[in-house]
């Protein structure tokens, strides 16, 4: 396992989830279910959503959210991915992870410049057995 992965899985705690779905089975829902029972604060993000996912407050972007986010969690396309990197810049998260088939190298510099760590085209719920 990368050192990266290994780091952002262990020592970040509060993930906000970029394009969480109400819908149960949706893998953006699954993934962000197994963070929150493996001890994760999820955060849903979803610009259509008015409420609550999976029992949290759910916000429209990334800079409504009033407290501070550690990992921002893109399940995005590849095309928009970038859009959200550059918000995760501008919030001040520690890390961006970019789901399976999320690949935008050009975000993933921007991200890596501005002092965020970066998981790309990788899957938690693989991930954290080998953590």
């Amino acid at each position: 396992m990368d050192d990266t992965i290994r780091h952002v899985l262990t020592e970040y705690k509060t993930w906000a989830v970029v394009g969480c779905s109400p819908d149960a089975f949706r893998d953006s829902n699954m993934i962000a279910r197994l963070l929150i029972d493996k001890g994760y604060d999820v955060i849903p993000v979803n610009p259509t959503c008015d409420g609550e996912i999976l029992d949290r407050r759910c916000y429209p972007s990334l800079d409504a959210i009033e407290r501070p986010v550690e990992v921002v969690d893109i399940f995005r396309r590849a095309d928009q991915a970038g859009v959200h990197v550059d918000e995760a810049i501008a919030i001040g998260a520690k890390a961006v992870w970019m789901q399976l088939g999320v690949i935008d190298h050009d975000a993933a510099r921007r991200a890596e410049a501005a002092g965020l760590e970066v998981v790309m085209n990788r899957c938690p719920k693989i991930e954290l057995p080998q953590v």
